[in-house]
């Protein structure tokens, strides 16, 4: 007699992950969410008397490579974390206020007490987010993933007025640009980093850095920026914000910015954390490559009217935000002129 088990798929171990989350995952529930765990489909159920014309905002994403970090170091707990930030900071910097997650953990043998601790580092970063782990997926898949490995991906969906989307249509010249600190590399760049580190000559992930290992460093959770955006809109029209992720300062700003203005940025305006001269030094990485592969210390960027640079710089602080003036939105002449000038 051949089962399920035999070819590798183990039921009562998915109904194990089940339980070891349902306390973390229910923690996260927002008023508007009616379904259980278990369920065909998440039901989600706002109230839409409270709301003109509201628009719904979509966003997925994964973790990258930086999920090979967390094999190699044994540490799971925040790596989901960094699956909720990568696409709740999206919703936000188009204005909108993260409802509801869904994530999809898939791997070749289920262990249930570490597909357990992933999760549970998913439901902390839906609460950071002030949004509801209302659903998911477990798969376990045997002969496709290498032992001890997985794939994590998600999607969050959030709601913003639509009078009040934030698309940059309005930046102009002599706007200002506010950059808040990340907590290190975040979610991006690390095939490069892989390569520096972990490379015949690297240090390796248990070399000393600032007090703790390499690994440690690079494994600090993407920041989660909802919340503190969240009461910035309350008092600031922002004009355009951007999520620094792949493709850095030179890919990223560009995508909010309407013809005819360029941005400048001083890249001494803000503290670089000493990761990114490690890894700049490690590997001799050009200024330009840095820029345009890591966030550099800063996680997103904001353009607001001068007006408001100093309501918005202390608003951000009183939220616990680590900011700076650090650049300016200026006319562009042409087309083969740079929107993203980096001065030093």
């Amino acid at each position: 007699m051949t089962t399920y088990k035999d070819a590798g798929v183990d039921i009562d171990a998915g109904n194990r992950v089940v339980s070891l989350i349902k306390k973390a995952v229910t923690a996260t529930y927002r008023p508007e969410v009616c379904s259980d765990l278990g369920g065909f489909g998440a039901l989600f159920h706002p109230d839409w008397r409270r709301y003109k014309d509201p628009v719904l905002v979509s966003s997925t994403d994964g973790v990258g490579t930086k999920l090979k970090l967390a094999f190699l170091t044994g540490k799971l707990d925040t790596i989901g974390l960094d699956l909720v930030a990568m696409s709740v900071n999206d919703l936000i910097v188009q204005g909108a206020e993260p409802w509801f997650f869904l994530d999809y953990f898939a791997t070749g043998k289920l262990q249930p007490e570490k597909a357990a601790m992933v999760i549970e580092g998913i439901a902390h970063g839906c609460r950071l987010a002030g949004c509801a782990l209302i659903g998911g997926e477990t798969a376990e898949m045997p002969d496709f993933y290498p032992d001890g490995e997985f794939d994590l991906a998600g999607f969050a969906v959030g709601m913003v007025e639509k009078d009040a989307i934030i698309n940059g249509q309005n930046i102009c010249p002599g706007d200002c640009l506010v950059g808040l600190a990340s907590s290190g590399p975040h979610s991006n760049g690390y095939s490069l980093i892989r390569r520096l580190v972990l490379s015949e000559h690297g240090p390796g992930l248990d070399a000393p850095f600032a007090g703790k290992t390499l690994g440690e460093v690079l494994l600090e959770p993407t920041k989660i920026y909802v919340k503190p955006m969240l009461e910035l809109f309350k008092s600031v029209p922002v004009k355009g914000i951007v999520h620094i992720t792949g493709g850095g300062f030179q890919e990223n700003i560009p995508r909010i910015l309407p013809a005819g203005v360029k941005v400048t940025v001083a890249k001494n305006s803000w503290t670089w954390p000493p990761i990114f001269q490690y890894l700049q030094n490690l590997g001799h990485v050009p200024m330009f490559e840095m820029m345009r592969t890591f966030n550099c210390g800063l996680g997103m960027v904001l353009v607001v009217a001068p007006e408001f640079i100093d309501q918005t710089m202390k608003i951000l602080h009183s939220a616990g935000e680590t900011c700076w003036h650090i650049g300016h939105v200026c006319e562009r002449m042409g087309e083969g002129e740079e929107r993203v000038v980096i001065l030093d």
